[in-house]
């Protein structure tokens, strides 16, 4: 398997890890760091509260107690949201879509290409200022585990590059021939490539039939 030049090592260790041998991934990355906003603003009235209790009265030990335990599980909860965000990486080969995901359990779905029959790109006011957007797959009118993505990152050159492959067939995408896997269909005369089958002539050596 191949990853795309200068990937950070993280990404790059899902991909040697999680594609098969001679699939090329063309993107690989984490989501936009605007995903830790909102665990920002959470984690920090706490923590602040928390160290507010715990200088308050020192000799007092139920708020020294309670200010310390609201800052290890501020600390602890925000810590467990970064590394979700650091460990979680969206892929996409020439054959499907994956998303890696969990810290101490690793989670991979994955989605063909060929099953994805629609692609739609969102993007907020605050996506078109800070650089993110939403991807949206729908496949055959089926819900899928990967059929939203939030906040991902380099949205212009990431929804051309994911478009190319999905409905460009000299990307060798969703478009092309092939399988669900992304194997190639056997040439055909029109194409070149040798003769095409022919299910519909009479076996060789049958005596012809007679009419009715």
């Amino acid at each position: 398997m191949a990853a795309p030049e200068g990937l950070p090592a993280r990404a790059a260790k899902d991909v040697g890890k999680y594609l098969l041998d001679g699939e090329e991934a063309v993107v690989a990355t984490r989501r936009h760091w605007a995903v830790l906003i909102g665990p920002t603003a959470r984690f920090l009235p706490v923590f602040l509260v928390g160290g507010w209790l715990l200088v308050l009265d020192p000799e007092n030990r139920v708020t020294s107690t309670v200010g310390m335990l609201l800052i290890l599980y501020a600390v602890g909860l925000y810590a467990l949201r970064i590394g979700e965000w650091w460990m979680r990486h969206f892929i996409v080969s020439k054959r499907r879509v994956l998303l890696t995901s969990g810290v101490i359990v690793r989670t991979v779905t994955l989605l063909p290409l060929r099953r994805i029959t629609d692609l739609t790109w969102k993007e907020t006011l605050f996506g078109q200022l800070l650089g993110y957007g939403t991807f949206r797959f729908e496949s055959a009118g089926q819900q899928q585990a990967l059929s939203e993505i939030t906040f991902l990152p380099h949205a212009g050159a990431l929804y051309r590059q994911v478009s190319g492959l999905l409905f460009t067939s000299d990307w060798g995408g969703a478009a092309a021939s092939g399988d669900d896997e992304g194997n190639i269909d056997p040439p055909t005369e029109a194409s070149g490539g040798g003769p095409v089958r022919r299910d519909t002539e009479p076996i060789a050596g049958l005596p012809p039939q007679q009419p009715s």
